[in-house]
């Protein structure tokens, strides 16, 4: 299968290519820079330069089975208006331009599998939720609603589209990375409350799921990147600082967090009760239920 990849040089992307290379995929990346791309990714990964919104040819869709869109902005960071525009038009102009170079081919990829995030939900307390929920009307619910509808443009032109709703990335580096530096100084625990809900996967599970998603015909439409069982962040600070071996007794306080994140405080001190009901009832079968043999599968390396 040949398999493009928008996006591909981020901690998901790259993790995803070697996954896919190891199955005997030819791989082909999308990226702004290209030459930094070649430095990360591994040999006999295709590169080729391109920025959105600039209109992608549709040449280097030709012969491609499959298309994998993880390009967006990063949104770890502090939510100004210009980068409130930037997170939103990052994602939805490339999945749009990604779109419009489908429609000229004739012999169109099978499948795409674009990202999302688990933020559509909005914030829900102890609610459980599924692919079946309603959009929230928060900042991220709306990045996430509108990058969905440009993704399921596709299916107009006879593409299989899988919308994958991911939530926290457990693996080495990325999120993971930041959230257990303070515990590594013996200043770790839980954010606010300790009380809001946080979905999420282990790398193996979300390019696990990738993978099968674009191998299961039968499999389309929102898809939960999260694994079976959430916790409560007091929860997650304690099995973090248990695998870490260091203490998680010290809670950093909300207005802390909205005074140096602002806006951006509220993904940190909401969640959402998230539940991979489309994958589990596909036949998925998660590597990691469970968040302690999670994170210790990751730090025993």
């Amino acid at each position: 299968m040949r398999v493009l990849v928008a996006g591909g040089t981020g901690l998901i992307g790259r993790s995803l290519i070697r996954e896919l290379l190891a199955a005997g995929h030819d791989v082909v990346v999308l990226t702004r820079r290209p030459q930094e791309a070649r430095a990360v990714l591994p040999p006999g990964v295709g590169v080729r330069g391109w920025s959105p919104p600039e209109p992608l040819e549709s040449s280097v869709l030709a012969g491609t089975d499959a298309v994998v869109n993880l390009a967006g902005a990063g949104i770890a960071r502090r939510w100004t208006d210009a980068a409130k525009r930037e997170i939103l038009s990052s994602r939805t102009a490339a999945t749009t331009a990604l779109i419009q170079a489908m429609q000229t081919l004739s012999a169109r990829p099978r499948v795409l599998v674009n990202a999302s995030a688990v933020g559509y939900y909005g914030p829900r307390g102890d609610e459980i939720v599924t692919e079946t929920d309603l959009p929230g009307d928060d900042f991220l619910a709306q990045v996430c609603r509108e990058w969905e509808a440009a993704a399921t443009g596709a299916e107009a032109l006879g593409v299989r589209v899988v919308r994958l709703r991911i939530g926290l990335v457990l693996g080495r580096g990325g999120a993971l990375s930041r959230m257990s530096l303070p515990f590594r100084f013996f200043v770790g625990g839980p954010m606010g409350s300790g009380q809001q809900w946080m979905p999420w996967i282990h790398m193996d599970d979300l390019t696990g799921l990738v993978r099968f998603a674009l191998d299961n015909d039968g499999l389309s439409g929102p898809v939960n990147g999260t694994a079976p069982n959430p916790v409560r962040n007091g929860d997650f600070a304690l099995a973090l600082g248990r695998v870490l071996r260091r203490p998680a007794a010290l809670r950093t306080p909300a207005a802390a967090l909205r005074l140096v994140f602002g806006e951006m405080a509220g993904m940190l001190l909401t969640g959402q009760r998230a539940i991979p009901q489309a994958a589990l009832a596909a036949g998925y079968r998660f590597r990691y239920q469970e968040l302690v043999p999670a994170l210790e599968a990751i730090y025993a390396h």
